[in-house]
Formats: C-alpha cells, sequence, structure tokens
C-alpha cells in the first residue's frame, strides 16, 4: 500500500509539474525568445509580454562592438494612435529599445528592427503586444503561486484517489477545495488589485478567463465534496472535479485579462 500511495504521488507529482510548464509557455505573459543573425553575428534577444516596473520596460540586445543600430516602431493597444518610431540607443556595450511606461492594464504594440548598416532584420513578422502591471509584493504573490500549485496537485492525486477506489478521496477533495479557496479566490483577487487596479474582472463584470475558470472550478469541487459527505461511494464526482481543474489549467494564464481601452479616454 505505501508502494502504491509513492507511485500515485508521483504520478500527480509530474502530471502538475507537465501543467505548470505548459502554463509558463503558452500564456500571452511569456516572452518571445529567438536569435537571429545579422553582421555575421549571432544576436539573441527576448521581446517582453508583461513588465510590472515602474519605469519603461526594456529590450535590450548585446552589442559590444557598437556595430549594430536599430529602431522601435509602436503604438498603444485599443487606441487611435499614430505609429511612432524612435532609434535604439546605446549603453555600456549594450543596444536598448524602450517602451514607454503605461497604467496598469495598458498595453502596447511594438516591433524592433535591427541594423547593421547592410542588412536590416525586422524580429517578428507581427508586432509583439506588451501588458504593463503594477508591483505585487512577494508576502502576497509567493503564498498565492504555492498555493495555487498545491491545489492542482491536490486536485490531480484526488482523480487518481477516485479511480483507485481509495478512502482518501474526500480529505484530499477538501484539501483541495481549500488550496484552491484561499489561493485562488482570495490571493487571486488580491493579486489582481496590486497588478490591475480591480480586485475581480471575470463574470459578471468582465471575461477574464483566470477569474472565470478559479471560480468553475472551485464549484466543481464544492459539488463534489457535497456529493461525498451524503454518500462516500460517489467518487466519480471527485474525478470530474479534478477532470474540470485540469481542463482550467489548461486554458493559459491571463487569456482575456485585465486591458485598458484608450479608444473610450479624452
Amino acid at each position: 500500500m505505501k508502494y502504491k500511495n509513492l507511485i500515485f504521488w508521483i504520478t500527480a507529482i509530474v502530471v502538475t509539474l507537465s501543467m505548470v510548464v505548459y502554463q509558463r509557455l503558452t500564456g500571452p505573459t511569456h516572452p518571445i525568445n529567438g536569435k537571429i543573425v545579422i553582421g555575421g553575428e549571432t544576436i539573441k534577444y527576448k521581446l517582453l509580454t508583461s513588465y510590472g516596473g515602474p519605469d519603461d520596460a526594456e529590450i535590450i540586445f548585446d552589442d559590444p562592438k557598437g556595430k549594430l543600430e536599430g529602431t522601435i516602431t509602436y503604438k498603444r493597444y485599443r487606441s487611435h494612435d499614430t505609429l511612432t518610431k524612435v532609434p535604439l540607443s546605446h549603453q555600456g556595450g549594450k543596444l536598448i529599445a524602450a517602451i514607454p511606461h503605461q497604467p496598469p492594464a495598458g498595453k502596447i504594440d511594438y516591433s524592433i528592427e535591427l541594423t547593421d548598416g547592410s542588412s536590416n532584420v525586422v524580429l517578428t513578422e507581427k508586432p509583439v503586444r506588451i501588458r504593463f502591471k503594477g508591483d505585487v509584493p512577494a508576502y502576497i504573490l509567493i503564498p498565492h503561486i504555492l498555493l495555487m500549485f498545491l491545489a492542482m496537485l491536490y486536485s490531480t492525486r484526488t482523480g487518481i484517489e477516485a479511480i483507485a477506489k481509495g478512502n482518501r478521496t474526500l480529505k484530499y477533495s477538501m484539501l483541495t477545495s481549500a488550496f484552491l479557496l484561499v489561493g485562488g479566490l482570495i490571493l487571486g483577487p488580491i493579486v489582481q488589485k496590486f497588478a490591475f487596479g480591480a480586485y475581480w474582472t471575470g463574470w459578471p463584470f468582465g471575461h477574464d478567463l483566470t477569474d472565470n475558470k478559479t471560480a468553475v472550478a472551485f464549484i466543481f469541487w464544492g459539488i463534489a465534496i457535497y456529493k461525498l459527505i451524503k454518500n462516500r461511494e460517489k467518487q466519480g464526482w471527485a474525478l470530474v472535479a479534478a477532470i474540470v481543474m485540469t481542463l482550467v489549467y489548461m486554458i493559459p494564464h491571463s487569456v482575456l485579462g485585465s486591458e485598458i481601452d484608450y479608444t473610450a479616454q479624452p
């Protein structure tokens, strides 16, 4: 039994870590990494899609020989702005593109072109979109991330327990719900407030899928716990809740999140 329990936990951990990696790589806040060859040299780059500092967001290229020049072209997303084109600046062996700071939830579309004097390269076919956000204190953000990880871990473990008809399904369901409640429905809105100035932007106030999917998962776990308390044999409900939890985690983080509509402002 101990060996089987160990296998179950290892499986749950592997699945959960896979989901974490998926979330990280597919979300709209994941930076765009790549490299180009210009002037016979390979230039690596990381284009930001999210920024939480109080200053301009900077895209930095290594240029120790000072051979490169470049421009950044940008405009605010959902605005009537015309495109602005600004040359990149040289600072200590670096070529720097500065994206003007925006208030929380403000977005900018930008593209960067580099040249060595004889050839020009535009880094991406389509403009990159960056969203600015407020700074979230570590004492809020770290517990939020940890508890959401534990919620997914225990959700997966509960699903495995339900399939195996184990005797811990109700216990694990309650732990999953507790982690999801505190991490997602209490700390989550606080993180949202620090980052974007609003506690809740999901239904019925908005379309933020992060808020909505958290609420949906919690509702299904509440139903599962209710069914299990009435009848411990109803383990299928815990499996359904675990599947729903996995499906909502497949939705990339921050999709349809907060954004400023500059066209509605003076």
